[in-house]
């Protein structure tokens, strides 16, 4: 059985068209007839994406409308851990490959909708929006052109019968060229536009004010403001939004927050480039806020409760709980004593 793969892969070999390179891959191209996925080389090729991520990719435009692509799902399919899926995920994102957003259902619930595109450069340059759905073949005409996508038509596999394998060797025919796959155009879908990017942005907290705004603590907060530019040139901030800033800075001084340790907590791990210092310091001031101290009170230790000791019974030498010495429970209804 060996010796007849060897022959059929050499009938195979000698099928393909011009001369054949010395070193390198060689393609043994049999057309597919049934369960093929056509992927761009924009894809296969790509030359930032990581091979786990182009692997997750063509599984994934391989999969039909409703399968699971989560990170879970893909980890009890693959030997890959969460990490590695999770980070190949976040690249198809970036190259727009991937579309992940949070949509509401019905009755409160939040799900992640998924839209894998193949053609994420078609919708940059284009506008235009992908169709969601497997390929349908048609015979007819073709659609007439319109705003939303079409998708581009995929070739018709064209059979080609099988090589047949011999226990003899033969003589080596002559390359023959394959005919070119005819394009058959595809049924027109209905337009299916992309989910918004982003979830409802939910209502932002408020700022946090003290319980009594003196003018000591203004004039400490205004000022502690003031100074973050000398620590983070990047925080410049306007008078209008130190005014508005202040009584987030009170609360924290009024809970005895010292001016070193707001000042680290406002300047610390600031983004790059920072485009809105005042909105960065009010989420700060208000997601960060320390509780208040607790008094001396509140940290000292609960007083437990005192315990009775043991003593020894006179009549039976028995261990019992009691603060009088005496006789046991036993010993008294014995001895007719009272409990």
């Amino acid at each position: 059985m060996d010796t007849q793969h060897d022959i059929a892969l050499i009938h195979a070999l000698a099928a393909i068209p011009g001369p054949v390179p010395p070193s390198g891959v060689l393609h043994a191209v049999i057309p597919h007839t049934s369960r093929f996925t056509v992927v761009g080389n924009h894809l296969a090729q790509h030359a930032e994406l990581s091979l786990v991520a182009i692997g997750i990719g063509v599984h994934i435009q391989s999969l039909p409308a409703g399968s699971k692509v989560g990170i879970k799902a893909l980890a009890a399919r693959f030997p890959e851990g969460e990490v590695k899926i999770a980070c190949a995920l976040r690249e198809l994102e970036a190259h727009g490959y991937l579309h992940r957003t949070r949509v509401r259902l019905a009755k409160g619930r939040v799900a992640t909708r998924t839209v894998f595109c193949n053609q994420p450069g078609a919708v940059l340059r284009g506008g235009v929006v992908p169709v969601v759905g497997p390929a349908v073949r048609s015979t007819g005409p073709a659609p007439t052109p319109v705003r939303e996508h079409i998708r581009v038509p995929e070739p018709e596999p064209v059979a080609v019968p099988e090589p047949t394998a011999v226990p003899e060797p033969v003589p080596v025919p002559e390359p023959r060229l394959v005919p070119e796959p005819v394009p058959v155009p595809e049924a027109p879908h209905a337009p299916v536009r992309l989910p918004a990017r982003t979830a409802p942005t939910q209502p932002r907290r408020p700022l946090p004010h003290p319980q009594a705004l003196t003018p000591e603590l203004l004039q400490a907060a205004a000022a502690l403001l003031a100074d973050l530019r000398r620590h983070a040139e990047e925080l410049v901030l306007s008078e209008e939004a130190v005014e508005e800033l202040v009584p987030g800075v009170a609360a924290w001084l009024e809970r005895d927050a010292t001016t070193d340790a707001i000042r680290r907590a406002l300047t610390a791990d600031l983004p790059k480039p920072l485009k809105h210092p005042a909105r960065l310091l009010r989420h700060r001031l208000t997601a960060l806020l320390p509780p208040p101290l607790p008094g001396v009170h509140d940290l000292a230790q609960p007083r437990r409760a005192p315990v009775t000791p043991f003593q020894t019974c006179d009549g039976c030498e028995r261990a019992f709980r009691s603060h009088d010495p005496g006789h046991c429970r036993d010993c008294r209804a014995q001895y007719g004593e009272a409990a």
